[in-house]
Order: C-alpha cells, then sequence, then structure tokens
C-alpha cells in the first residue's frame, strides 16, 4: 500500500525530542538544527496547516545553566531544573518560529490534564484558540510538578494524546532511526526498513522489542505505543528521521520513514468514543427549535436548554433529549449542572451575565456532539 502524502493533512503534531533539539556536550540547542526545522514548519503554516510542537529539553537546558554534575537527578532536582529550562525553551521556540512571523504559546500539560475530562477540555480549548490565532502550540509536559506516579515519562505516548486531543490527523515522531525496521539495525545489517504499518498488530510490537530490553533502548516500543493511540483515535503516525537538516521537507520530498496508517479519521474516531464509551452522567432537555439547530450542524446554546437533570461535571458526557424524552445524542457538557440549572432557557447575554464570564457559551459544542436516533 502506497503511503498518504505530508500535503494532505490538516492539522500536524510534530515530537521533537531533547536528543535532538540539545547538544548534551555542552547543554544547548543544535541552533542551526532548528531553525530548519522551524523552516518547516514554517512552511507548512504558511500553506494553511495548523501545527503543533510537543518539544523535550527543559531538564537539559535546565541542568545546563544551573551547572549540575553529570548523573543521574533525584525528582526534586529534575523539577527544579526544568523550571529553570522551561523558560529557557519556551523563548527559544518563541525567537525561531517569530523569525517567520510565527507566534508561539507555551502549554505545560500533565498526565491528568489529557485524562480528566474536565482538564482536557480546558488544555483542548486553549490549544484550539491558539490554532485560530494561527500561533503554534509548544506543548511539554510539566515536569516541574509531574511526579512519577503521574508523568507520561516519554513524549511519545504525550504527543499521541496530545494529537487526539486536538483532533489531529497526523503525528509526526522525530527520532534518531529514520522508522521501524524488522529487527534493531545496530544489531542486525540485514534488517529492513518497514515503510507502511497499516495494523499494529503483535509481530509489529514484537519488532520493537519489551518495554525493559536492551532492544527498546532507542524509545521504539514507546513509539509503538504512541501509535496505538493515535491511529485508534483516527490519527496517522510517521516515525522519522530527525537527525537531518529539514526533516518535515525530506518527508513531504518522500524521504525514508514509516507511515503508521488509521482507517478513521479523528472526527469519527472522537465522536464514536463520545457515543460509546463514555457513561452519561445526566440529561440535557431541549426544546424543538434547538433539536433542529443541532440537526443542522449548530452547537446546543443554553436558549434551547428546557430541563437539566443529573449531577455532571464539565466535560462529562450527558444524553440529550427532545421535548418528547426520545434521545437525539450525546455530547461533553461545558458546564457543571449548577451552571447548566443556572443558564438553562437564557440567552446567551443573559447567560454570560448570569455566570459572570465572556466568550464562548455553548452549553454544548458542535465538536463534542453526536447525533443519532432514539436509544430508548
Amino acid at each position: 500500500m502506497s503511503s498518504p502524502e505530508l500535503k494532505n493533512f490538516r492539522r500536524i503534531v510534530v515530537k521533537v525530542g531533547s536528543s535532538l533539539l540539545i547538544d548534551h556536550a555542552i547543554g544547548e540547542v543544535r541552533a542551526g538544527w532548528l531553525a530548519a526545522l522551524a523552516a518547516d514548519i514554517a512552511k507548512l503554516h504558511a500553506d494553511g496547516r495548523d501545527v503543533l510542537v510537543v518539544s523535550s529539553g527543559s531538564i537539559a537546558l535546565g541542568r545546563h545553566r544551573l551547572k549540575l554534575p553529570r548523573g543521574p537527578l533525584k525528582l526534586e532536582e529534575s523539577q527544579a531544573a526544568a523550571a529553570v529550562g522551561q523558560i529557557a525553551l519556551a523563548r527559544i521556540w518563541s525567537e525561531v518560529l517569530g523569525h517567520h512571523g510565527i507566534g508561539a504559546g507555551q502549554i505545560l500539560v500533565t498526565l491528568q490534564d489529557t485524562e480528566e475530562r474536565r482538564r482536557y477540555l480546558n488544555a483542548r480549548s486553549t490549544i484550539g484558540k491558539l490554532l485560530e490565532w494561527r500561533a503554534v502550540p509548544v506543548i511539554n509536559e510539566n515536569d516541574t510538578v509531574a511526579t512519577n506516579e503521574i508523568r507520561y515519562g516519554d513524549n511519545d505516548r504525550l504527543a499521541a494524546r496530545v494529537a487526539t486531543m486536538t483532533s489531529a490527523d497526523l503525528l509526526v515522531l522525530l527520532s534518531d532511526i529514520d522508522g521501524l525496521y524488522t529487527a534493531p539495525p545496530g544489531a542486525n545489517p540485514d534488517a529492513k526498513l518497514i515503510p507502511v504499518v497499516e495494523h499494529i498488530t503483535a509481530d509489529i510490537e514484537s519488532m520493537a522489542g519489551a518495554a525493559e530490553s536492551e532492544l527498546s533502548r532507542g524509545g521504539m516500543y514507546t513509539k509503538i505505543e504512541a501509535g496505538k493511540i493515535a491511529t485508534t483515535a483516527g490519527t496517522h503516525m510517521i516515525i522519522a528521521s530527525g537527525k537531518i537538516d529539514h526533516p518535515l521537507q525530506a518527508i513531504a520530498d518522500g524521504g525514508r520513514c514509516t507511515w503508521f496508517l488509521t482507517p478513521a479519521n479523528p472526527v469519527t474516531a472522537r465522536k464514536r468514543w463520545i457515543a460509546g464509551s463514555l457513561e452519561p452522567k445526566g440529561t440535557l432537555t431541549i426544546d424543538a427549535g434547538a433539536v433542529a439547530a443541532l440537526r443542522a450542524g449548530k452547537s446546543l446554546l443554553p436558549a434551547g436548554v428546557i430541563r437539566v437533570d443529573g449531577a455532571f461535571s464539565r466535560g462529562d458526557a450527558v444524553i440529550v433529549r427532545d421535548p418528547d424524552a426520545h434521545e437525539i445524542g450525546r455530547g461533553l457538557v461545558a458546564y457543571d449542572a449548577e451552571h447548566a440549572e443556572k443558564i438553562k432557557g437564557r440567552s446567551s447575554p443573559d447567560a454570560m451575565n448570569i455566570l459572570g464570564i465572556t466568550g464562548r457559551i455553548e452549553m454544548i459544542h458542535r465538536d463534542d456532539l453526536v447525533m443519532g436516533g432514539s436509544r430508548n
């Protein structure tokens, strides 16, 4: 099967590892390489693509600036080094993208931000606004507060979660290897690159080695795990070499890499998750006008809600019913039950005044809503 083309994707997450970004011998950024990558990002951006970056490097940068000795760091030392390094990392990305007239926004996330629906919605909304403003979100795990028990520990899986959270249709993992091989190429000269993976099978997983094995030292195991997360959510994934200049342009030119394909797309996969994988925590009954608006692809506004039932929180799944109590859809609600009750039936300006907020007022945004027939 032939591989897709980079130009056909609308929202791309690019993961950059610390070993690519930082020259660990001197503790500084590989400026020439980063400038070339930024030029690739700028080209995609100029073509109308949304680009997000998941970037490592804060601990390495902080460690160098604090002149810490070589060797393993204790948890609190890593957190403190990250606090210094995050400032440096944000400035570096801001400057290198600013050279192309592109704004950068720093987003620091923890495991809970992508696993708990309330925080997931908050992070998704913030990133969505940055993309709307044509900025490039630069995302990293918040190593200053994450502990060993509540952290990803690798940015491959974090990047996959970011891709699914933002409905990206492509995830690019830039690596020190140019793709998945039939065996570790350093140990086996007969190993062959696999250009396309249509499904992640047990055989594919075995090529990466076990999580704790010597063969997975290069991180291939975590990349396959990231691939499972991404492709399940409708996101294609690429493993490609980041050791060359202009790595994204190399992919666009048909360079060596491994594509992991998905039969779904981010929107259908996300809506399937909302429709079937989440337990509804409440019900919103809406009027006939709102029913018509939802069927026309609109969001659900407070004015159309006539009844609120259940004890739900922002981000929970709720059932949407018509005036005759027939289920017409399910979605992720943007308000706690208490606030939903206060603003039901109210116009958007009134609802904003009641809650003391400004901006988007949808009860359920259309991207978080799945329409369907009755499932009584």
